[in-house]
Formats: C-alpha cells, structure tokens, sequence
C-alpha cells in the first residue's frame, strides 16, 4: 500500500517517481493499492494504472491547486487514518511530509506491518529556509526524527540527503540510497520542438527556495541585444505571482507563463529550447539539492543552466550537462549568452545525444523505481517495529543499495 498526497496525474517529481514504483511493485507480482488525493482540475487525464488500485478522496487545495500548506496537509492526513485502518496491506509505504509518514506509522504499528519512508527531502531543513517561526521548526524536526526512527527501511534519493537524515537521528544501516530519476521514454531527445523561437524554458515548481526571479533579472541585462528571444515558465507554486509582476516591469511581453502542463508538452518545450533554467538559492538549507528538472533536461539533451550551490553544480559540470554558475543575473546573464552562441553554431545539436544518453544510463526512472521495489519487497517479508521500537534491527541499507 502506497500512501501519499501526490500520484499521477498530478505533474510533479513525487507523483513520477511513485508513479513507477507502483508498477514496479505490480510487475513484480506484488499487488499494490494507492491511497491519494483526487488531483486538481487542471491536471491531465487520469492515466490507466492497471493492475494497481488507485483511492482517490478530496482534500484542500490552495489556488494554485496544490496540496501545500499545514492545513491542505491535515486534509489528507485526518481521513487516511481511517482509510488506512480499513485497508489490508502487508508493507505501507509513506511519502512526505512527515505528517503523513506519522499517520502511516501509527497504522502500520497497530496493524503489525513494516513501513518505508520514501524520503525524497529533508523537510525541516524546509521549513528553516522559508523561516518558519522556531517552534515550528521544532515540531517538525520531532515528527521528522519519530518517521525516521520508525520506519522498517528509509529511501534517499541521494547521498547528500542521507547524510542531513542520519543527522536528524536516521541509522544509517536502515537507509538505502537509490538516486533520483526521470522517465527517459517520455523525456528523449526524439520529442518534437513546441516552438521553433529562441527561448530559455523553466517547468515544474516555482517557490521560496528556487527563486526562479534571477532568470528574469538575467534576461533583462540582455533582453536588448537579442530582441526575438523569450521566457517561458510553465507550472506553478508560490511565488508564480511575483514572477509575473516582476516580468511585466522588467521586460513587459518577452516572459510567457503557460501553466501547468502534461509531461509530453513539458518534453516538448525543452525540446525546442536553447536551454532549460535550474536554480537553487544557496545557504538556506537546500544547497544539497538535485532538482528532477536537471535531469528532464538531460534526458531530452538539451542544455541545463544551473544557478545554485555546489550540489547541483558539481553534477552539471561533472556530466557535461551544460553550464552551472553562481547564484547572480550577471553571471547567469553570462551563461546565457553562451548558450545562445552553442545553439547558433550547431554546438547543442552535437552533444544532445551524449547528454541523453548519460540520462538513460544514469538517471532512468525504471530503474531507480526497481532499485526502491526491491527494498519495499524485502520490508514486506519482515516484522513489524513496535511503537516505541526506536531500535535497529534491519537488513543493512548499504547492502540493499547496492543491489
């Protein structure tokens, strides 16, 4: 059983990335059922999930239609409490936030089952970088560490992210690190251009910690020398707004918001793009980050323009995936104009298939989803943690992992 606010349709790396973990786990044999929110009106159709039972049940949105926000998360979690105490399951799977991982927890513990914590993120190093008040903090940090110490077996997504869990109190024995990924089937450089216009393309979340505002602040430094090229944004999130007001001054009627789309559209406009925009505000908690959207872009071959810390940096860099600068519209207003240079002299064309083909070796969705049924799979052969069972006690993480 899968438990979590986010699954396909909704277009966003958490709803990806379980998405495949439960065919993983049908293909394996194993029969899966979904518990989740009924995805917003702006979401594509529902796809066809067969052989996996999808329960759906209505929660708050904000206007955005996302579920974000203390009281969009309790919708979700109050009623799985009960709908989990009417569902059989042998293993429970639980995705962030730490409120549904406690609900899942508490079930799981009553029933006499094991759970796996699907940790893509660190939230209370979250909810420090959008400065949320101390004791805010502190209660999420206690119900992060009483998910963490729960849980049969932890997923990471990357070392990085294992490292700030153990420091929340996670033994690391039970994490088992398997990458992060995207569906290289749908993400691929044979998509066909959205567009045939030079633009500089930005898709997925738009929020406090990626301050995506330096794109537009970089564009306006050159907006002048190359007047037919464009911004485009499409998907949403908090700060969507700003971005908007800030566009309208700066460069009035050269930015273009398209919302959210469907994964096909959004490899689509990649695709025909001179580069596709990456940040990550340094020094607010998230410089250990690896945004998905890197790794979308990768996937198609087309140039990544990363602006951040040295995580995502080191990884543009260290694959060739294009070009990571620091975190300032000048330095990113530099990359730019390199980029347009490489997409003008043929340079992008010829690197788009090794980039690709790094993504479908590295980065495949499938096979992270397999790396993670493997653990879900062992978890469900084995006994349940009481309640109040912080102790170890697991198969080694580091053994699962490098299945």
């Amino acid at each position: 059983m899968i438990a979590s606010r986010l699954f396909p349709p909704e277009v966003n790396a958490a709803a990806f990335r379980l998405g495949a973990l439960a065919r993983g786990l049908s293909a394996q044999g194993m029969d899966v059922s979904v518990l989740t929110t009924t995805p917003p009106r702006q979401a594509p159709p529902v796809p066809d999930e067969s052989g996996i039972r999808v329960r759906r049940w209505p929660v708050l949105r904000d206007a955005g239609g996302n579920v974000r926000g203390y009281v969009q998360y309790m919708s979700f979690d109050i009623p799985l409490v009960v709908r989990m105490i009417g569902q059989r399951f042998d293993v429970a799977v639980a995705e962030s936030p730490p409120t549904t991982g406690l609900v899942v927890a508490l079930i799981s513990a009553l029933k006499r089952r094991p759970f796996v914590y699907y940790a893509a993120d660190v939230w209370t190093d979250g909810v420090i970088s959008m400065g949320a008040p101390g004791i805010v903090v502190s209660v999420m940090r206690a119900m992060e560490r009483a998910v963490l110490r729960r849980a049969h077996a932890i997923i990471s997504v990357s070392e990085e992210v294992t490292d700030r869990l153990v420091l929340l109190g996670a033994e690391r024995s039970r994490i088992s690190t398997v990458g992060n990924g995207i569906d290289t089937e749908l993400f691929t450089p044979d998509a066909t251009p959205a567009s045939s216009e030079s633009y500089f393309v930005y898709t997925g979340t738009m929020s406090e910690w990626q301050q995506p505002d330096i794109f537009i602040r970089a564009f306006a430094l050159l907006s002048d020398e190359f007047p037919d090229l464009r911004l485009r944004f499409f998907g949403q999130g908090s700060v969507e707004g700003d971005l908007r007001t800030l566009a309208q001054q700066l460069v009035p009627g050269r930015v273009e918001f398209g919302g959210v789309v469907s994964p096909l559209e959004s490899a689509s406009w990649i695709r025909g793009a001179v580069a596709s925009l990456v940040s990550i505000v340094p020094g607010i908690g998230y410089d250990f980050a690896k945004p998905t959207k890197t790794y979308a872009a990768a996937a198609i071959g087309t140039p990544v323009l990363f602006a951040g810390p040295s995580a995502g940096a080191d990884l543009v860099r260290g694959a060739g995936l294009g070009r990571a600068v620091e975190f300032t519209p000048t330095a990113v207003a530099s990359a730019m104009r390199e980029l347009l240079a490489n997409a003008g002299d043929g340079t992008t064309e010829r690197e788009r298939t090794r980039r690709a083909s790094w993504a479908a070796q590295h980065v495949s969705l499938r096979a992270v989803a397999e790396r993670v049924a493997r653990v879900v799979s062992q978890a469900a052969g084995s006994p349940a943690r009481k309640i109040g069972d912080d102790s170890a006690g697991t198969p080694r993480g580091d053994e699962r992992a490098s299945q």
